[in-house]
């Protein structure tokens, strides 16, 4: 006589990577609301306008650099100039706004980021060196040329442009500083031309298996320097924001920011190894460190062990994104 034996169910790969999916999505949404809620009941202060408007125009710069390190790393590659692109180009604005006016300038900025992002992505592409290495060099040439052009000294506009450079630092719609909205309005962009273009399928091909890509007819290289161009303009407009709250700008600008922008992007849930992430993650991603920077000061706590609170973030984000692809297989 046949005895009927209990099976185990065994989840396919399909439904686990579409478990994996909704982890990789809504976990970071859950974070962010659970510390949402910790510090509305935990401060008074949390939910004032004028705090709400400081958080996010505090995010502006981080959550810009965040994009363009997500749209990279989803490519499969690493760009560690963000932050020396982001001086240089905020330094050329700043010396043309003096000669040709503050939009004028403004608009200088953007066009010397994205050629930055060009060259790099050329040197990354041509000379065939792990991004990550190209990139950790390139950032030093940058870094020094912006040294060269201040000769270390601080760059400010004619005095007579000081009230509009300003202006991404001004109110605007609903009480949002300018730069707030630029961010917005930025990000919305890129994140409809990564998701909802041939360009953005042809990135998520690309690091996701760069040779079936280049088999199937994608330029690898030129996606990959693309892509290095976004991060490029995404640094340049975070170094003009910058530079319109200072009123001027040095060569020292935001050393090592590019390394939260990659941790923001990765607590977001974009997978190192290319090929899965999404923009309005990477946003969500550098909105938690904001918010975790943000508590800190409203509850007086020591702002070293923010920096140990950040770095468990991205442990646990790599650990999760390790442990679901092997799920996965």
């Amino acid at each position: 006589m046949a005895i009927d034996t209990p099976t185990t169910h065994r989840p396919t790969p399909a439904s686990t990577l579409s478990r994996g999916a909704r982890v990789r999505d809504y976990g970071i949404v859950v974070a962010l609301v659970a510390i949402v809620i910790a510090l509305s009941f935990s401060t008074d202060t949390f939910l004032s306008t004028g705090n709400l408007v400081n958080l996010l125009d505090q995010c502006a710069v981080v959550g810009l650099l965040a994009t363009g390190a997500t749209v990279c790393i989803i490519s499969g590659v690493f760009d560690l100039t963000a932050s020396a692109t982001l001086a240089l180009s905020a330094i050329v604005g700043v010396q043309l706004v003096r000669t040709v006016g503050v939009l004028g300038g403004f608009a200088a900025a953007v066009v010397a980021g994205a050629l930055l992002g060009l060259i790099t992505g050329t040197i990354v592409v041509r000379s065939g060196v792990n991004s990550f290495i190209a990139t950790l060099a390139t950032s030093i040439i940058y870094r020094g040329l912006a040294v060269v052009v201040t000769a270390g000294s601080i760059i400010y506009p004619l005095p007579e442009q000081a009230e509009d450079f300003g202006m991404l630092t001004w109110p605007s719609v609903f009480g949002l500083t300018s730069a707030t909205i630029v961010f917005v309005v930025v990000v919305a962009g890129i994140g409809v031309l990564i998701a909802a273009t041939t360009f953005g399928r042809r990135v998520y091909a690309v690091g996701g298996n760069v040779e079936a890509a280049r088999l199937s007819g994608i330029r690898v290289g030129q996606i990959h320097v693309a892509v290095y161009v976004v991060s490029g303009i995404c640094s340049a407009l975070a170094g003009l924001i910058l530079a319109s709250r200072a009123g001027s700008a040095q060569s020292s600008m935001a050393t090592g920011m590019e390394l939260t922008a990659i941790a923001a992007a990765v607590i977001g849930g974009t997978s190192i190894l290319g090929g899965e992430g999404a923009i309005w993650r990477g946003v969500v991603g550098a909105l938690l460190l904001t918010l975790i920077g943000n508590g800190f000061n409203l509850l007086g706590w020591d702002t070293i062990y923010q920096q140990v609170v950040q770095g468990c973030l991205i442990l646990v984000a790599v650990a999760v994104d390790r442990y679901l692809r092997k799920r996965g297989r």
